[in-house]
């Protein structure tokens, strides 16, 4: 597996942008996280993840259309790009098979 640099917090936003899909926008990615990891985020965490992973390579972004319920703003929309799917797939199977290989009495 070659290096990638991307953290924790970063692959479960990944993740994330990876199961939203379309709807894969800040507010929304935070809903989805906050409500799967049980805690509150701030928006400035997650624009910052996703801003990285950009740089990275690992996101792309468009704008959405302007809403009247935005106030005429856009949103930004985020897809995850084929190395993103490639990475997160190496990433689970590092882990399945570290999983795999750890004594009975440690799994739960």
């Amino acid at each position: 597996m070659k290096k990638t640099k991307l953290g924790e917090f970063e692959e479960l936003v990944l993740m994330t942008v990876v199961v939203l899909q379309a709807d894969a926008y800040g507010v929304e990615i935070k809903r989805e996280l906050e409500s799967r990891l049980n805690e509150t985020l701030s928006v400035g965490s997650i624009q910052s993840a996703l801003k990285r992973m950009e740089e990275k390579g690992f996101l792309k972004s468009e704008f959405g259309e302007a809403s009247q319920k935005r106030g005429g703003k856009r949103k930004r929309i985020y897809q995850a790009t084929p190395h993103a799917h490639k990475v997160l797939q190496e990433m689970k199977d590092v882990r399945s098979q570290l999983w795999a290989s750890m004594p009975s009495m440690v799994r739960s």
